[in-house]
């Protein structure tokens, strides 16, 4: 069945907050690899102007694939997440997340196409501070494999 073209431009409501922790920004940044001091080190980011621990680029990540389950657990769109690939991922920064920031993030349905057999889902997610200053928005695009190519 295909994607529930209704759903484009729809918003879900605001998350609950997300603390970043400086050990959930550490853990991140040791699993990819990052090993510049700023990622792990408080005395090392305030030297570059940063209230503390300063995460990874991609760290929003961690925040956004949560909030996104307002978006795939919604029996109307639907969207057979077994049959579902990560197509594209892509980040605009209004400011660096650091630790201590409590994040809330907004899911916005931008797009959904169809071309050869296959759903393509393109999601939005506006990241803010709790008090609504703007962080980073985030795009992913998500394809649901035709049912013939599951």
């Amino acid at each position: 069945m295909p994607l529930d073209q209704s759903f484009v431009g729809r918003s879900f409501p605001p998350t609950p907050p997300y603390l970043v922790g400086r050990e959930k920004i550490r853990e991140f940044a040791t699993a990819i690899g990052a090993t510049e001091p700023e990622y792990h080190d408080p005395e090392a980011a305030r030297a570059l102007g940063y209230p503390d621990v300063l995460a990874p680029p991609t760290f929003p990540v961690v925040v956004t694939m949560a909030a996104s389950q307002q978006i795939v657990t919604d029996p109307e769109l639907n969207l057979d997440y077994s049959r579902v690939v990560h197509g594209d991922q892509r980040f605009a920064y209004t400011r660096p997340v650091v630790a201590g920031d409590a994040l809330v993030c907004v899911n916005t349905i931008e797009e959904i196409t169809t071309r050869g057999g296959h759903d393509f889902l393109t999601t939005r997610t506006d990241v803010t501070t709790e008090a609504g200053e703007p962080v980073v928005t985030a795009w992913s695009k998500l394809v649901q494999r035709g049912e013939d190519h599951a």
